[in-house]
């Protein structure tokens, strides 16, 4: 084995004001905790004995679902690529039920039965595939079909997962910023769509969670609010909560009838929470109501929208601006965990932004995680990247059994799954080590839709890569703390 120990564990010392309830068990020992270190080494797939992956000792791993080939399912769909959000459900015996985004941009044919597409002309959405523990394939089938840019969502506690678009593609809105036309699209894009964990969605987004840049959602039950995060590359992002108005856990889904509002810093007028600043730091927050939240623009049909990608972008976002709403950069995965929400801002904890920078993307660091506490309405900074060398922009995350977060890194260069543990120690679960069939390294290829099987067994992740690929890991994570 080798001592991967180029990113160790977080030491740094805990500001402002240190909470009970939710937050004691990562707060109260953060700064004397002793370093953790799992050495890392080659592990074989069983799938084919290649490796793609170093794990801790004792660790094992099967691939499936390699996009690189051509996979189809079993409603004789080919396999889009790209996977990316994920969330693991309770099947038959100890098998597990995953329901798959797949982040896939651009316009063309739907895969799967165009008939049941929301938009015929998209090309993204989520597969569900039934596996053993072990990441054995048993069956799999189109869920949803018909939208764009799913990246990630949330697995719900009344048996549905929530996807996602990562867009505000649309016929009524100009080309989006790979300069790719949005004419040929039927519908418009932006919204979150409800697909059961054993079944197909009924196609229809939930309008009035909003239209804008989607990224992930997690869903407190005590207080009947689903929680949302926006990652806008070039602009300030936002994080929102939607207040249904009929219970899901009753009801079955989220209904189309609520409320979206978006975070306000109590007595700061856009407050810079992209900008570094010391770990612990706390604030009260408020919600400023969104009245419009799922515009369409005005255009004419087969021509060019007068409606830009940036002014669309940003409309939802700009209507909590107007009241004060709080400033991210780029907020991506978000988790719950005993009332409290975890969600992570990839460039966030760098100097302070001054405007827009659709460049190098809205945030100068390499990444924050943040934890909002639902009971109290206290945010709280959990942990900001000293650099890339230490995390490298923090993307999904998901929490284990015992509340240790699991993180993925969508970074530049070499890519690892870590963990952070309550006692604030930052450690390697994960690392890397792709290469394609032609013998070219994806080493900073993204991980992404980390989740565990319902009894803890496995972690199933995507290495998103040009195509994809999902992993089923397992061993003795207790002994990792995880």
């Amino acid at each position: 084995m080798v001592d991967m120990d180029r990113r160790t564990v977080l030491r740094g010392a805990v500001a402002g004001a240190l909470l009970g309830g939710p937050f004691l068990g990562f707060v109260n020992r953060a700064a004397a905790a002793p370093g953790v270190s799992y050495p890392l080494g080659p592990v074989p797939d069983l799938r084919d004995g290649a490796v793609r992956l170093w794990l801790p000792d004792g660790f094992q791993y099967r691939s499936f679902h390699d996009t690189e080939f051509t996979v189809v399912l079993d409603d004789k769909t080919v396999l889009p690529g790209r996977h990316d959000g994920m969330g693991a459900f309770k099947a038959h015996g100890t098998n597990v039920m995953l329901v798959r985004n797949h982040e896939v941009n651009g316009t063309g044919t739907a895969f799967g039965d165009v008939s049941k597409a929301y938009d015929a002309k998209a090309m993204g959405g989520t597969t569900t595939v039934e596996v053993t523990r072990y990441g054995e394939v048993v069956r799999s089938y189109t869920s949803l079909n018909g939208t764009q840019m799913n990246c990630s969502g949330g697995q719900m506690p009344f048996g549905s997962w929530i996807s996602c678009e990562e867009t505000i593609n649309g016929p009524d809105v100009g080309p989006d910023f790979t300069g790719v036309s949005n004419v040929p699209l039927t519908r418009p894009h932006g919204f979150i769509f409800d697909v059961p964990a054993h079944g197909e969605s009924d196609g229809e987004p939930i309008t009035a969670a909003g239209r804008f840049s989607h990224e992930s959602v997690a869903y407190d039950r005590e207080g009947g609010c689903l929680y949302l995060t926006e990652d806008d590359f070039g602009f300030p992002s936002g994080f929102y909560r939607y207040k249904p108005r009929m219970d899901p856990m009753e009801y079955g889904r989220l209904d189309n009838l609520g409320r979206l509002q978006m975070l306000k810093v109590k007595g700061e007028s856009n407050a810079h929470l992209e900008a570094g600043q010391p770990a612990g730091t706390t604030y009260q927050v408020e919600w400023v109501d969104i009245e419009d939240p799922a515009p369409t623009f005005p255009y004419t049909p087969g021509q060019t929208a007068p409606t830009t990608n940036n002014q669309a972008i940003t409309y939802v976002a700009s209507q909590g601006w107007a009241q004060g709403a709080a400033f991210f950069s780029r907020l991506e995965g978000a988790a719950i965990d005993r009332g409290v929400v975890y969600f992570t801002s990839t460039q966030g904890g760098g100097p302070a932004e001054t405007g827009p920078d659709t460049v190098l993307g809205y945030g100068n660091g390499t990444g924050q995680i943040w934890a909002y506490d639902t009971r109290e309405q206290v945010l709280r900074l959990q942990y900001q990247s000293p650099g890339p060398d230490v995390l490298d922009f923090p993307d999904n995350v998901t929490t284990s059994n015992r509340g240790t977060l699991v993180v993925c890194e969508d970074g530049t260069n070499n890519n690892y799954m870590r963990g952070l543990t309550k006692q604030g120690q930052l450690f390697d679960i994960a690392l890397n080590r792709l290469v394609s069939s032609t013998g070219t390294p994806r080493f900073n290829d993204e991980f992404a839709g980390s989740t565990f099987s319902p009894d803890g067994h496995t972690l199933f992740v995507n290495i998103q890569a040009s195509r994809g690929m999902t992993f089923a890991i397992w061993g003795p994570w207790g002994k990792i703390g995880v």
